[in-house]
């Protein structure tokens, strides 16, 4: 019976640790050294700032508030920082680029839902509360995505996605190896990632092993979106089209009656209760007007 008090007791404690620490180790949530240094390719500017802050508005205003105004959602924990603080804005520009890609504790991680370039325009709005800040830019060429060429292929054998990425350089076609690739299945309200990231061999190809329980159209046909970074040449995407789906004959979501559809789907007793309200409407209108004619005759 003791023995069963100090188990509990002891998992008590544990509990209470993890509770009071957790939110210690997200506020101390660290980039890895290698991105540090990190630079946008992307002169800062008044145009980039004002991009970044309709992409801040819609994406991370709802948590970390409007920068200044302290207004974070004081309901999670740690609450989210305001962006605009000396804690925040001495971040390295590399450092808030992984974080807003990664995610940090409780913040999810934008990687499927922002772009490279989107994620630098937020960062150019957040530098616009740093007076002291003067940005260093990339020595990187944004033209140079143009020269990379990725191909896809689906490998049954080994229910793997084969990627393999090359630049066609003046000097000629070049492997493109230690590229960081992702593989994402397209769905309707976003991406989803099919296993994690890796990195492009000597060879510049990388393989992705593919689940087979993903359903797909009638025919099972998936669209499949291919990011590669790599610092010299940027982000590149490419989507391909595979049969490698579960056929599932479901129809889509604007082809049955429901609320969310156009007014021809509409079910019928929304389209029943609307009718009616108009028409009480319409007929207490009749009503207030006749009897503001009367009125107006007395």
């Amino acid at each position: 019976m003791i023995q069963k008090k100090n188990n509990i007791g002891i998992i008590a404690f544990v509990l209470l640790a993890f509770l009071v620490t957790a939110p210690l180790y997200a506020r101390n949530w660290k980039s890895p050294d290698d991105q540090k240094d990190k630079k946008s390719y992307l002169k800062f500017d008044a145009t980039t700032a004002s991009q970044g802050e309709a992409l801040y508005n819609a994406n991370c205003a709802s948590c970390h508030g409007t920068p200044g105004k302290n207004n974070s959602l004081k309901s999670l924990n740690p609450i989210p920082p305001d962006l605009s603080t000396k804690a925040s804005q001495q971040l390295t520009d590399g450092e808030l680029l992984y974080i807003v890609t990664n995610g940090a504790g409780l913040m999810p991680s934008f990687k499927n839902i922002l772009s490279e370039e989107k994620e630098w325009l937020i960062i150019s709005y957040l530098r616009g509360f740093n007076k002291e800040y003067v940005q260093q830019l990339s020595k990187f060429d944004p033209a140079k995505s143009k020269l990379v060429k990725l191909t896809t292929t689906f490998d049954k054998a080994s229910q793997s996605i084969i990627i393999q990425a090359i630049a066609n350089e003046k000097t000629g076609v070049v492997a493109i190896a230690g590229a960081e690739v992702s593989l994402f299945v397209k769905r309707y309200f976003g991406n989803f990632q099919v296993d994690k990231s890796v990195k492009t061999d000597a060879m510049g190809k990388a393989t992705i092993a593919f689940p087979t329980d993903i359903p797909g159209d009638k025919t099972g046909k998936l669209n499949v979106l291919v990011k590669m970074f790599e610092a010299n040449y940027g982000e590149v995407q490419k989507t391909d089209s595979f049969d490698i789906g579960i056929p599932t004959d479901k129809p889509a979501l604007n082809e049955k009656r429901a609320i969310w559809n156009v007014v021809s789907k509409a079910p019928l007793w929304v389209i029943g209760l609307y009718s009616m309200g108009l028409i009480s409407f319409l007929m207490l209108l009749a009503y207030l007007l006749l009897n503001l004619r009367k009125i107006f005759k007395s």
